[in-house]
């Protein structure tokens, strides 16, 4: 791939682009290969990896059963994007996006399908009554900053994510470009958390669950690799908020689900039951 200028031709063409994630990437939707979901004996099902995205389903179930809620029970089975398990037929018919998480409820009369992460978190939080003030303010503000995470980790993870880390070759323009942008938006965070314990206020709420899997998970090094380059440390708000969650013990497990990188404990490939956080991470299966 050439640095030089590039002059888009009159009809754009699908061409090889190399990089992370290439072989997988394609400008149309669909099925590739048949391939039923897998569903379990819980009221849930998920299907995720445990991305930024993926882990604010898992740290929301999580935190529904630590609140005492047995009816969030759920199986989590793992969909491994690299290898296309995100365009088998079932998979599909759960998210017609073909993006991880996907959730099905199987306690209405016909499962229910929730895909996209904000969506999960909002029908969870409604079904639930939990992690989502009722008061018209707080809602409100809880409601802003989810969408405000819907709409800017884009920029972090297609834009800064992909130029910094994944691309074919390292280009000075995109990577200046989107660096500028999340340095911007971690600006926008630490201001309002100097003021705010959580994102809506004194409340933990689903807002913080989506913001902090992507931008806590960056403060706290766990993105990209970026965290000197981005001069993390220096956003002293977000980096006390980011611990502040990260010590939950809720977070903690539910970012082990789908997990399939990172070291052995840190692991659980697929979830059936709050024991396997014991006995199932990968560090104790030849042990068993």
């Amino acid at each position: 791939m050439s640095e030089q200028e590039y002059t888009p031709p009159t009809v754009w063409e699908p061409k090889e682009s190399g990089g992370k994630f290439a072989s997988i990437n394609r400008p149309v939707a669909g099925p590739t290969h048949d391939k039923a979901l897998s569903v379990g004996k819980h009221p849930f099902q998920l299907y995720s990896l445990a991305t930024p995205n993926g882990v604010k389903a898992s740290i929301m179930l999580e935190e529904l059963l630590a609140l005492g809620h047995e009816g969030a029970e759920y199986d989590a089975w793992l969909v491994d994007i690299g290898e296309g398990d995100q365009f088998g037929s079932g998979f599909v018919e759960a998210n017609p996006n073909s993006k991880i998480p996907a959730l099905m409820d199987h306690t209405t009369e016909t499962p229910t399908r929730v895909f996209e992460s904000g969506s999960i978190l909002l029908y969870l939080a409604e079904k639930f009554g939990e992690l989502l003030p009722g008061e018209h303010v707080a809602r409100t503000e809880t409601m802003n900053w989810l969408f405000w995470q819907m709409g800017s980790a884009p920029f972090l993870g297609g834009g800064f994510g992909h130029f910094y880390a994944y691309a074919p070759v390292k280009l000075e323009y995109p990577i200046d470009r989107y660096t500028m942008e999340a340095k911007r938006q971690l600006d926008v965070l630490n201001r309002h958390l100097a003021d705010n314990q959580y994102m809506a206020g004194d409340d933990y709420t689903i807002a913080d669950i989506a913001i902090w899997s992507w931008y806590g998970q960056l403060v706290l090094g766990r993105l990209y690799d970026a965290a000197e380059f981005l001069q993390v440390e220096s956003y002293e708000h977000v980096m006390r908020w980011a611990k502040d969650i990260d010590a939950r013990p809720a977070v903690q497990r539910g970012r082990m689900v789908n997990r399939t990188f990172g070291e052995p404990e840190t692991q659980l490939h697929e979830r059936h039951d709050a024991s396997d956080f014991d006995t199932k991470t990968q560090d104790k299966i030849g042990q068993n």
